[in-house]
């Protein structure tokens, strides 16, 4: 948990959710939108990141610390469309530091332009 600190502030009070985990899938950040909703989790703040994931997603996370990656999607979930977003996080050395998620409703008819 030793990068705990080094989350500006302003990822607290984001609309969307924030999570963080180390490259040993530590969960070392929570925003309170994410704190929400893993709520039925209690509090998860330094649990291992693969006990809340079924395998397909374990081995997308693997993939993601190995290769220093990203990873994004959508997903329907209470009546809510949410675009997923999963990247690693590196370290000054270059090194992967572990992953974050960004978690935000999207409108199901968003709009999407091209530009050039």
């Amino acid at each position: 948990m030793e990068y705990i600190n080094a989350i500006p502030d302003w990822a607290w009070g984001m609309n969307c959710a924030v999570t963080v985990c180390d490259h040993k899938c530590d969960i070392i950040y929570m925003n309170a939108r994410s704190r929400e909703t893993f709520a039925k989790h209690g509090d998860i703040i330094g649990h291992n990141l693969m006990d809340y994931h079924p395998a397909h997603a374990i081995e997308t996370i693997k993939r993601l610390l190995a290769t220093g990656g990203q990873n994004c999607y959508t997903i329907e979930k209470q009546g809510m469309k949410k675009m997923i977003f999963q990247t690693a996080w590196l370290r000054e050395d270059g090194s992967v530091g572990g992953l974050v998620e960004l978690s935000m409703v999207i409108p199901s008819d968003m709009p999407h332009y091209v530009r050039s």
